[in-house]
């Protein structure tokens, strides 16, 4: 039996994950986090055979926490499983220690092979990702991962460089807190970073933002 922590914000959606899975008859979900803190102390006090993880989540987030459970334990079988399907934020999550990376808008059974695959030691992408994504690659310099924010992305990064929260910034740009966390997410990962002070630090050193956060 395949064991599996599932990590994802929404209960309505890791039930139906669970039930999914567990219809496989070869996987049982053992544990479900609702953030990246619930999932890492789930993972310490029972660590899975394959940890199921979204990326935008309360937490630190599914990128943090893929991090922090390498750090704990370097063998362990990580498969994300979001709705974003960018490559860049798909390249991150595999250097981030991620052995798969599944979309949501994969077939309902991929789930299941994905976590198959994962659990016999092999790296698993989804069918409509490009195979070179599980090739290294040279670093990209900051301006060029700077470049590669949209309009909407770079209000955000320079509000959460001046010292802004999220709920902060989805009220000045009447967004929905889900909305800015998910630009977060994605935000982080192209620039690189996982902490806030990482972000304006890169702000400082790009003239994003002055000494005074303006």
């Amino acid at each position: 039996m395949i064991r599996v922590l599932l990590a994802d914000d929404h209960p309505v959606v890791r039930t139906g994950y669970r039930r999914l899975l567990e219809q496989a008859g070869d996987v049982q979900v053992v544990a479900e986090a609702s953030d990246g803190d619930a999932a890492y102390a789930a993972f310490i006090a029972a660590p899975p055979d394959v940890l199921v993880t979204d990326l935008s989540m309360p937490g630190g987030g599914g990128m943090e926490l893929i991090r922090r459970v390498l750090l704990r334990a370097a063998a362990a079988r990580v498969l994300v499983f979001s709705m974003h399907d960018s490559p860049l934020l798909v390249r991150r999550a595999l250097e981030a220690g991620a052995r798969g990376f599944l979309t949501k808008a994969s077939a309902p059974d991929g789930l299941v092979v994905a976590i198959r695959a994962l659990h016999a030691g092999q790296r698993y992408l989804g069918p409509e990702l490009p195979a070179a994504l599980l090739q290294p690659r040279e670093p990209q310099p900051e301006t060029e991962r700077l470049a590669t924010l949209s309009a909407r992305e770079f209000e955000i990064f320079k509000l959460l460089a001046q010292g802004h929260s999220s709920a902060e910034c989805a009220q000045v740009l009447r967004l929905s807190p889900k909305t800015v966390a998910n630009h977060q997410t994605l935000i982080k990962e192209k620039l690189g970073v996982v902490t806030s002070a990482a972000l304006a630090h890169l702000a400082l050193r790009h003239r994003v933002i002055d000494a005074a956060g303006a």
